[in-house]
């Protein structure tokens, strides 16, 4: 299987990045798409490592709302950049993780906003599906998304963690959904029956590490090999098989982001 989104150019992987990409392998891991930040040029450069020692990664480059901020005077220059980023990396194949994230505010909203749309329009010159970060936004999320008609480009929305109302919406606008190790937290009812309901061929998983480690690592440093465990539970609660869910989330990984 693939895991779909994960951040092992991160300095949290410096120090081992060679075993952290052994034990991936070993866990039956075909690959990774892996998240860049277009204004980290430290993070940047640590991806020619990566690429360097895994031939099965990609990677997905955007502004995270986080970052927003810094281009609060000029919103088009986060996509330029990102634009810049893209070039230089030739094994970029989306833009993201690209949003709102109104849980933190730490860029403000309409900043959030404006450089959100500038990467969906960049997305959509480049041809290339995106990768969302959408945290206690989601009326202004989906509007944006229509009105910047993000439908003809699709993509993920990733670590899911919605109901299965919004899980509904991303299917009706033709974008998948990704799940990661929240889903085999004991509390995450609601996401167990989301798990339950997106169809085969629109399902993605990914581990977000260094974050969410799943149980019964979590509170861990998460990495992909870890993606195993989501897939278990996914397999536990749509009564099938975890080879299944590998051969299905990869086939997916593989048509919307053509690695």
């Amino acid at each position: 299987m693939i895991d779909s989104h994960c951040h092992l150019a991160g300095d949290e992987f410096t120090g081992d990045l060679v075993d952290v990409i052994g034990r991936a392998k070993e866990s039956g891991l075909a690959g990774a798409l892996v998240i860049l930040g277009a204004e980290d040029e430290a993070e940047l450069q640590r991806a020619r490592n990566v690429s360097s020692a895994w031939d099965g990664v990609r990677f997905s480059v955007g502004v995270h709302p986080h970052q927003a901020g810094q281009f609060a005077t000029d919103p088009a220059a986060a996509a330029r950049q990102a634009r810049a980023a893209i070039d230089a990396q030739p094994l970029s194949r989306a833009v993201g993780e690209i949003g709102l994230d109104y849980h933190y505010d730490y860029s403000p909203r309409d900043v959030q906003q404006h450089v959100f749309r500038e990467q969906i329009q960049l997305a959509r010159t480049l041809r290339l599906p995106i990768v969302i970060h959408t945290r206690e936004a989601e009326a202004d999320t989906f509007r944006i998304l229509d009105e910047e008609q993000a439908r003809d480009i699709g993509g993920v929305f990733h670590c899911f963690t919605g109901d299965r109302e919004m899980a509904t919406r991303c299917l009706d606008i033709g974008f998948h959904v990704s799940l990661a190790g929240i889903v085999t937290f004991p509390r995450a009812l609601e996401l167990k029956e989301v798990a339950k309901m997106v169809p085969l061929d629109r399902l993605l998983v990914e581990t977000d590490s260094p974050f969410l480690a799943p149980v019964p690592h979590r509170g861990k440093r998460n990495e992909p090999a870890h993606v195993t465990r989501v897939a278990e539970v996914l397999a536990e609660l749509r009564g099938t098989t975890v080879e299944e869910i590998g051969r299905a989330t990869e086939a997916n990984h593989i048509r919307l982001f053509n690695p």
